[in-house]
């Protein structure tokens, strides 16, 4: 088939979940078919990315995102008034729906495969310049979730009251939308559930396949003896990333801190926020090469009490066979067994206790790296799982 995929980010480097998602989703179907990808990009973005895609695509065409507070406070004005959800508003960029209209003029497509809600606005358009195609969503979240949870934990009440409305927005956006496409692909069960749960149309049947990655790529770090290195790896720029560090930092790690005095916390992830601060507090920012840092990890936290989807930073834990506490809504959507392969733990109090057992029990350590790296092999390689997108692409 002729595949037109659409990207809101450019799926390289894999250091984010929706890259890794978009990336491995994109060489399997490009195995199969003819995929053009259309993807919009960033000021970092280099040349040699862009290169990577052209290897794996038969074509790569590109659109400027540029994000700025001056903008956001234009869209975040549009969206009251136009009673759009924010996320979707600022996305709408006339340049994309002119190169999608020029593709579309200029070559025949089979389908229009729409990557994350906030690309499902374009294959619409598509299907308006193009009556013929088909349209898949590949829906990485339930989206209205993630707000409405980012409301719950909010003790500003401006900000609570701004959360909520979006959450009430995108959930009438994301239920409306959703029947509109011929597939709908779904990285967990509870995503679609939730979805479900607030549609008056009925949805299209169900897919659900995870978020995968490359386990058997690469081996897992080699551990280094001597650092109490407890880490966490995000996009800090991603809201619910950023809450959830900052709880951790604030409510957990000094109770770390106070049984165990040596331990280190390592906060690596670009725009990381001002709160982060404290005794023990290493925040490094982006990090290009992780594997120094890695290697003297003893335990891996993903502390997060918002959030869609998966959390992508779980199943690159395990490929690289480190320690993980997580919260419920961390793990949410992933395979796991509390006390196998991941230690759960929501409370401040039950969450420090969890990390301070991983830090001061090296046979601990083993046991939950090596599981996970089990479970990684076994229920989240792409090479395995993601023939799955067979059946999807079977019209």
């Amino acid at each position: 088939m002729r595949i037109l995929y659409l990207s809101q980010v450019l799926p390289y480097p894999l250091d984010a979940g929706p890259k890794m998602r978009s990336y491995y989703v994109l060489k399997y179907l490009s195995q199969q078919h003819d995929v053009t990808l259309l993807t919009f990009v960033r000021d970092t973005d280099r040349p040699e990315y862009i290169a990577q895609m052209e290897e794996i695509c038969h074509a790569v065409h590109t659109v400027p995102m540029r994000r700025s507070a001056v903008r956001d406070g234009q869209f975040l004005l549009k969206s009251i008034v136009s009673g759009q959800p924010f996320l979707i508003v600022r996305d709408e960029v006339p340049a994309m729906t002119a190169k999608l209209r020029e593709l579309l003029a200029g070559q025949p497509f089979d389908a229009v495969h729409a990557d994350q809600l906030w690309m499902a606005q374009y294959a619409l358009q598509a299907k308006t310049f193009s009556p013929d195609v088909r349209l898949v969503l590949d829906q990485h979240n339930a989206v209205y979730l993630i707000p409405g949870r980012m409301a719950d934990g909010e003790t500003n009440p401006v900000k609570k009251m701004i959360l909520a409305r979006e959450s009430k927005m995108m959930a009438r956006y994301e239920s409306e939308t959703c029947p509109r496409f011929d597939r709908v692909v779904w990285v967990t069960r509870e995503d679609y559930d939730a979805v479900s749960a607030i549609s008056s149309t009925p949805l299209p049947a169900p897919a659900v396949i995870p978020i995968c990655g490359d386990p058997t790529r690469e081996p897992p770090v080699e551990p280094k003896d001597g650092v109490k290195r407890v880490t966490f790896l995000g996009g800090l720029h991603w809201p619910p990333n950023a809450q959830g560090i900052v709880w951790f930092a604030k409510n957990v790690f000094p109770k770390i801190r106070a049984r165990v005095p040596d331990a280190v916390l390592t906060v690596i992830g670009k725009n990381p926020p001002a709160a982060l601060t404290g005794d023990g507090v290493q925040v490094t920012g982006y990090v290009e090469d992780l594997s120094p840092l890695l290697a003297e990890t003893q335990a891996f936290v993903v502390p997060l009490h918002a959030g869609g989807g998966m959390r992508v930073k779980i199943i690159d834990a395990w490929r690289w066979g480190l320690p993980i506490v997580s919260t419920t809504i961390g793990a949410e959507g992933i395979a796991v067994e509390n006390g196998v392969d991941i230690l759960i733990a929501d409370t401040a109090e039950a969450f420090a206790d969890a990390v301070i057992r991983v830090l001061q029990s090296p046979e601990l350590q083993r046991s939950l790296a090596e599981n996970g790296r089990r479970t990684v092999v076994q229920k989240y390689n792409w090479r395995t799982i993601y023939t799955q997108w067979d059946d999807v692409y079977r019209f």
